[in-house]
């Protein structure tokens, strides 16, 4: 049912009985005690401290990790501290240093030594003739004809038999055999042995 402006500025004010709450302007203001104010006052400003020092994923657990160690101060240890944003200041900055230490301790107990015995067995002089043994190998399979270089990388790389070569090439078993013993002789020409 809707009513007209003027039926409703004739409808008498609604009274309040003791058992009516109480509409949200007129309820008296809800008290903090001191932890709660100072988490309102000074949660930003720690939440901004961490996510500059420990990143923002982490910053809102410090933060609640700050005010733990705050209240675990005794009440009457807390009446005395002329400037709690202060103090919860340096709270966080120990936190800060506690979790970098923590960090250091994780870092070091996974670091390997170096072992000679285990790393001195590499040479050097030995790794760059292979790669210059590797490097001529190349060259020399590329200057072989292009069906022999073909069966040569079938075989060697792909794995395969000299059957499934003939069959994949469209030649002979025979034929295949003639082809790798022509391209191992001219390897181990340019090359030395394989």
């Amino acid at each position: 049912m809707r009513l007209t402006a003027a039926e409703f500025e004739g409808l008498p004010e609604p009274r309040l009985d003791d058992g009516d709450p109480l509409p949200p302007e007129n309820r008296a203001p809800v008290r903090e005690n001191g932890l709660e104010a100072l988490y309102h006052a000074h949660s930003g400003r720690l939440l901004r401290f961490f996510s500059r020092r420990a990143g923002t994923t982490d910053a809102p657990d410090l933060v609640q990790e700050t005010f733990v160690r705050m209240a675990r101060i005794e009440p009457a240890a807390c009446h005395r501290i002329e400037s709690p944003g202060a103090f919860l200041t340096r709270i966080a900055a120990n936190l800060v240093k506690d979790r970098a230490r923590l960090a250091a301790r994780r870092s070091s107990s996974c670091h390997v030594s170096y072992d000679e015995q285990v790393h001195g067995q590499v040479d050097p002089h030995r790794l760059l003739d292979d790669r210059d043994a590797l490097a001529r190998l190349e060259q020399a399979v590329a200057r072989l004809n292009r069906r022999t270089r073909e069966i040569f990388l079938l075989h060697r790389v792909e794995g395969l038999t000299y059957a499934e070569i003939a069959d994949e090439v469209g030649m002979s078993v025979k034929g295949v055999k003639k082809q790798m013993a022509k391209a191992l002789f001219q390897l181990r020409r340019d090359v030395g042995p394989l």
